[in-house]
């Protein structure tokens, strides 16, 4: 009976991975195909039509983003899972309610937070981590697992805790690994001098 049973679970988890967890190429975004941007079917996305997305975009599973403010999201980046996006809080609200302060919190009251989010090209955010409304992210820019980010960061910043620092470049990164692989140098300063030319 034990082998049975391990038998429908090993199936029951083959189906549901098949129906639920396969990540597809394609997406659409702003009317623009995406046909190399991959989204999980287990992300929420709260108000879609306010997030717009580069292609060559990758969001893994489990997570969540709120897109009431704007959330732009630049080619290449990758969101790995159990990341929360948000461009609005009430964190304030809930302590300072309008039945507390009188204020009508819905026309523009301090206690609630709401700004657009803009991720760069080519970022990568680690698991478990939380980017607040406001947030503005450079291009290249890493973000460790478990990081509350909230703020606006250089291009190629390594960022980590809670909040979020800027403990590094990514450059330093970039310079070790190619020089390993040595092919890839000539597409990366290609990259490079492209930001160079969109920046000025």
């Amino acid at each position: 009976m034990t082998g049975v049973r391990a038998w429908l679970n090993r199936c029951r988890r083959w189906l549901w991975h098949k129906l639920f967890f396969r990540i597809l190429f394609g997406e659409r975004s702003h009317g623009q195909a995406l046909p190399d941007t991959r989204i999980s079917p287990s992300t929420c996305i709260e108000h879609e039509a306010s997030l717009e997305l580069g292609d060559d975009v990758f969001i893994g599973h489990f997570n969540f983003i709120e897109a009431s403010a704007g959330v732009r999201i630049g080619r290449g980046t990758q969101l790995t899972n159990f990341i929360s996006i948000v461009t609005h809080s009430t964190h304030r609200s809930v302590r300072v309610a309008a039945q507390l302060s009188g204020q009508d919190l819905a026309e523009g009251g301090t206690a609630v937070v709401r700004a657009p989010i803009v991720l760069g090209e080519r970022c990568f955010i680690g698991p478990h981590s939380t980017l607040e409304a406001g947030t503005a992210l450079g291009h290249g820019t890493l973000v460790a697992a478990h990081s509350r980010v909230r703020g606006v960061f250089p291009d190629f910043a390594v960022l980590a805790g809670s909040p979020a620092q800027v403990v590094g470049d990514t450059r330093d990164a970039d310079a070790r690994w190619l020089a390993g692989h040595p092919s890839l140098q000539q597409a990366y300063d290609r990259w490079r001098a492209t930001l160079e030319t969109q920046g000025s």
